[in-house]
């Protein structure tokens, strides 16, 4: 019952965090809600075990993919901040004001991948799953990577409306997630 609760009262946040985006069907702000949701259910599915085996392979896994998910998100928000150049000129209600960047970022992680934010979501969500792995994390595991990549496809189709042969050639150059692999 007590976890019951707790993916309420996360998901109520979520909701509340995601709640233009969920207006807007399709934009990728609706399918990062979905991949939130997965993790979230991860987290509370796997918060009672976490750090109880800390050196067995799996919660070693779990960290060290934790541990990359931190340092992907604060290298994507960097980057963003300080050359996405964020302002009025994109006005779309389902984009957190950091995402509303009118400068293509081509440095630090961006220049090998495409989506180090969502890529940070995939660690944290695989991360979470290591904690205890299952057949219903398992689960979970696949709906945040469907809908993270989702999420990509929906931000690629929205950054090459905006930014045009620019974000084609950039396409061209990186990977959405892994460097060099995928």
């Amino acid at each position: 019952m007590n976890d019951l609760l707790l993916f309420l009262a996360g998901s109520a946040i979520v909701v509340w965090w995601s709640r233009k985006p969920l207006r807007q069907p399709g934009s990728h702000g609706f399918w990062r809600f979905f991949a939130w949701e997965a993790i979230l259910g991860l987290i509370v599915l796997n918060h009672d075990i976490w750090g109880d085996d800390p050196y067995s392979p799996h919660q070693f896994a779990s960290w060290l993919l934790m541990l990359t998910s931190i340092a992907l998100v604060v290298a994507g928000v960097q980057g963003l901040k300080s050359e996405g150049a964020a302002g009025a000129q994109r006005q779309d209600d389902s984009f957190y004001e950091f995402e509303k960047t009118t400068q293509l970022v081509r440095h630090g992680v961006f220049a090998y991948i495409r989506h180090p934010m969502y890529a940070s979501l995939l660690a944290l969500a695989w991360g979470a799953f290591c904690q205890d792995p299952s057949l219903a994390g398992a689960g979970l595991g696949g709906v945040a990577t469907l809908a993270l990549w989702l999420t990509a496809r929906s931000d690629e189709r929205e950054c090459l409306a905006y930014f045009g042969d620019s974000y084609a050639e950039y396409m061209q150059q990186t990977r959405r997630f892994i460097p060099y692999l995928f």
